[in-house]
Parts: C-alpha cells; structure tokens; sequence
C-alpha cells in the first residue's frame, strides 16, 4: 500500500505525462486536493494545451471523463486553480508556443488574460487579427501596460532630464544652495517676534536643484523589425515621457524599408504602439537620412538610433550619413537594447564601425539612457 509521499509523486508523474497514461498510470489516492479541486481537473486544463503537442485539436476529443473546454472556459479555470505567476505562464505558452490566436480574437477570453508587458507584445504581433469590440478591449490593455511602464520609469528619467529647480520637492540635503529663502520666510512668519524684531526660525526649507538647461531636441529612430520589439514599446513610452519635459522638444520615427514619423502621437501611446508594423526589411540609413533633415541646431540635438544594426541596405550608406550627422556637431547614439535587461543582440562589426566614426553605441535600459542624456546636455 502505498504512502501519502509515494501516492504525491505517482499523482505530478500522471500530471506531466497527461491522459494518454490513464490505462497504465491511474492516479492514486488523494486525488482530490481540497476546496473542490482535484488532479483529474488540473490534467483537463493542462491537456487543453498541452495536447496541443500531439497536432491534435483537443476540442474534438470524446470520452466520457472529459468536459469540452473552450478558450473562454479554459482561462476561467487556470485561473482557480495556480498561482498567478503560473496562469501568467500558461498564458504565454498559449500563445507563443501552441498559437492560441483565439485567446486575442474573443473579447471575452482577452479581457481575462493578465495584462503585462508580454501580453502587449503579443498584442502588437497579431493586432492585424482584431476586429470591433475585441480591437477596442486590446487597446484598453495597452494602454493600461503602457501607463505602469510609464510609471516605472517616469521617477528615474524626471530627475536624471529635468533641468531647473523642482520647487515642489523638498530636499533631504541641507545647503545653502538649495535654500528656499521665499518658502522659509513664508512658512515662519507667524513665529516673527514683534518686540525684538526678529524672525524665528522653527523649520529650514530647502530645494532640489537640478542644473539648468537650455532646449535640446531629442529625435528618436526604432527599428520595427520582430527582434527589437521590447526596445520598440520602451522606446515608444520613454518618448511619451520626453515629450512632457519643457527642455526637450521630441521626435519619435519608426522604420523598416520605410519610415513613419509618429511625433504627432506621443502623448498618446496607445496611438503609437498601435501604429508598430512588425517585421519586414531594415533601412537604417534611411531612417537616419530623415532624422538628419529634422536637425536645426546640431549642437543642440541627440539623434538616438535603437536598431540591432543589422541594415539591410548598404553599411557604407549607413556609415556616411552616421558621419554627417556626427560631423555636424549633434550626438548619435547608437542603442542596441533599450528595456529594462538590456540583453544585446546586434551586428557588433557594424556597431565598432559606428563609434570608431564618433558615435555613441551601446545597451542601454531607460534610466541608463536618461542619464547618459542627462551627462551630455550637462557637458
């Protein structure tokens, strides 16, 4: 007879080898698992999509032991029974792995599905799919994952960019430099001692300064292509962040063989994850031809080209007008990852090419790139 332990790894052994080993591994005792729960309903939803490796479409099977789960019906269950970090996974090897495009074509399944930035990308990739009310239910989720990204990062890139005093931030560092004279005055007068004439001084207050900047203009090229996709959605909140901030006037163009300028969209995210094309052919020196005739005031600009560099046109084109850019006194930065890992994957030939002739390139996360801007308009 068999123990509680040996009964547990025979049932998570029937688990990972599914249904088709019922005739030769039943499950044992305590099947059940509490709460109404038992190993017989985690092996229905886990074969929903795990019998997707057979090629067989699961919705067909017959047998009395199996209920017919739907897309709808199947997110409903994971979710009662794992841990969210576990239904997150499940989800994501829906549709990644096994193209469970119907989860993203049922408005119903995909108001169910968590929204997170994996979510997002898949959205992006199959957007072409959507249609009315389903459309409508995936841009409430981008813009809900673009906002907390936004949030994330909208601290970091503030103080690392925002070139003046921050009279709205008290500071925990007492200088004299930082002392708010106006606000000390104002805040202690009712301690002003009327027969010695003099102002007591009950608390100090003092700014958070920051260095004063003149405008500079910020021109933001992305490469579209699939690989760079989690550098396209960084890329295309941290210009929404830009757009915000009085010293820097933002531009943001996406581009593969073509380029769109999306600068008339940045405060709108949605609008702009929304306008991506995955895919096709990389132009880079296109791209960057079009960042060059936006240049007014070289000495005041940064053109920040996110791209694996892999141009599919000639690097020697790529390399002139990298150079007349460069010559012209406005900084080119070179970004091969920009999210928050920054995991590189680029032509690194044509990136050595690239900063022998002057430019920046480099992996960068957005707090890394604020700062580095932050170093530049500070130099």
């Amino acid at each position: 007879m068999e123990n509680s332990a040996t009964t547990g790894q025979r049932n998570r052994w029937r688990l990972i080898l599914g249904s088709y080993a019922r005739n030769r591994l039943p499950f044992g005792p305590g099947a059940a698992l509490g709460e109404g729960i038992s190993c017989m309903d985690l092996e229905e939803v886990l074969d929903f999509l795990y019998s997707r490796e057979q090629g067989e479409d699961v919705r067909r099977q017959g047998g009395t032991e199996e209920s017919h789960l739907t897309a709808a019906t199947w997110i409903t269950r994971i979710r009662k029974l794992f841990p969210k970090e576990t239904v997150e996974i499940l989800e994501k090897q829906a549709l990644d792995t096994y193209g469970m495009t119907e989860l993203l074509t049922d408005k119903e399944v995909l108001e169910k599905l968590e929204p997170n930035q994996a979510l997002l990308k898949t959205i992006l990739q199959l957007k072409h799919l959507m249609k009315g009310e389903v459309l409508d239910a995936a841009r409430r989720i981008v813009k809900k994952v673009a906002e907390e990204i936004a949030e994330k990062l909208m601290c970091d890139i503030r103080r690392s960019l925002l070139g003046r005093i921050d009279r709205n931030t008290k500071s925990s560092v007492p200088s004299m430099r930082n002392l708010d004279i106006q606000k000390t005055i104002r805040k202690n007068l009712r301690h002003y001692d009327t027969e010695n004439q003099r102002l007591m001084l009950e608390q100090v207050y003092f700014n958070s300064r920051t260095r004063i900047f003149n405008k500079w203009k910020v021109i933001i090229a992305v490469d579209e292509s699939g690989s760079m996709l989690d550098s396209v959605i960084h890329s295309a909140v941290m210009a929404g962040i830009f757009a915000r901030l009085p010293m820097l006037d933002t531009r943001l163009v996406i581009f593969d063989t073509q380029v769109v300028d999306l600068s008339a969209y940045l405060e709108d995210a949605v609008a702009t994850l929304m306008s991506i094309q995955l895919g096709g052919g990389t132009f880079i020196a296109g791209a960057l031809q079009y960042c060059e005739s936006l240049i007014e005031n070289p000495h005041r600009t940064m053109v920040v080209l996110v791209s694996d560099l892999c141009e599919g046109g000639s690097v020697q084109g790529l390399l002139n007008v990298s150079r007349g850019i460069i010559e012209s006194g406005a900084k080119l930065i070179c970004l091969t990852a920009l999210d928050l890992e920054a995991n590189p994957v680029y032509d690194r030939h044509t990136a050595q090419r690239l900063a022998d002739l002057g430019a920046h390139v480099g992996a960068m996360t957005p707090q890394a790139l604020g700062d580095f801007m932050g170093k530049i308009m500070n130099g």
